[in-house]
């Protein structure tokens, strides 16, 4: 009987940490590996990429749990989060800050395998990730914070492989910070009557009949800058040729938020899982030339 209760808990922190649906780390792992693979010109350190790859994981996770807690007189309200398990009285809010402060604590000890500015620096991700769940109380442009928190391993990553943050690695960073703004407005897309009627604020909202120009419009600029990144590091052909996949991608998300239908918009978020591996594949591709 206790062990039955003890998988269940960890069961229910599972969901809790969304393992169960990975599109979360996917999206957040690639543009990880684009900066590792750029900044480690196509062999990035296996220590540096080990401890990414499982940091992104945990935090990811730790994002997960933080943004239901933050949450947790919305969800109840909310059709598709309703039967998250804060919102649905499975895990209480105490339980959730404990698994929140156990996923940070194991990935500040993996970061503190790196060098001292990497270890700086994960103090201002921390921060990044741990506030922007309560963004969207605030402002109207939460999805543009998700994208500096999300986006902050990309100079980090630098910092990690080569102890500095070159212009390049800026420029992939504003790159993933449009990129994550544009896809989670499509999200955001899937909630808008919700947030409406509870008064949560978005991109979505702030968009309005305008979403399609704008985030195709942000989608034109995400690729100008992936563009540029090439140039800089003066990449071969694989990498434009991962870009032209991906802008077919871009292309493709346009027509299923097209018409502002939910399960097509959120389709259209899940497609980026294929954006970033694509750009990763060019990437990959183009130094092992």
């Amino acid at each position: 009987m206790q062990t039955n209760k003890i998988i269940d808990r960890l069961h229910q922190y599972w969901l809790l940490a969304r393992f169960d649906k990975p599109i979360g780390i996917f999206i957040l792992l690639w543009p990880t590996l684009w900066a590792l693979w750029i900044a480690g010109n196509g062999k990035p350190d296996l220590l540096v990429l080990f401890v990414f790859t499982l940091g992104v994981v945990l935090m990811r996770a730790a994002g997960c749990v933080i943004n239901d807690y933050a949450d947790k007189d919305f969800d109840p309200h909310v059709d598709r989060c309703k039967l998250r398990p804060i919102a649905a009285g499975k895990v209480s809010p105490k339980e959730a800050l404990i698994v929140f402060a156990v996923l940070c604590l194991t990935a500040f000890g993996l970061v503190l395998l790196l060098n001292g500015y990497t270890i700086g620096l994960s103090f201002i991700g921390a921060f990044l990730a741990a506030s922007y769940p309560f963004m969207k109380r605030f402002t109207h442009l939460p999805q543009a914070y998700l994208g500096a928190a999300f986006g902050f391993a990309v100079p980090m990553a630098f910092a990690a492989q080569i102890n500095e943050i070159p212009l390049v690695g800026w420029i992939l960073y504003l790159a993933v910070l449009l990129w994550a703004l544009v896809y989670d407005t499509m999200y955001a897309m899937v909630d808008i009557d919700d947030d409406l009627k509870i008064g949560v604020k978005s991109t979505a909202i702030l968009f309005g009949k305008r979403v399609r120009e704008i985030t195709a419009g942000l989608q034109v600029i995400i690729m100008g800058l992936l563009v540029t990144v090439g140039i800089m590091q003066q990449l071969s052909w694989p990498y434009y040729a991962g870009l032209a996949v991906a802008a077919g991608l871009s292309i493709y998300q346009q027509t299923l938020i097209f018409h502002f239908d939910k399960p097509k918009c959120f389709k259209a978020f899940l497609n980026n899982n294929w954006f970033g591996l694509a750009v990763f594949v060019g990437i990959v591709l183009a130094y092992w030339q």
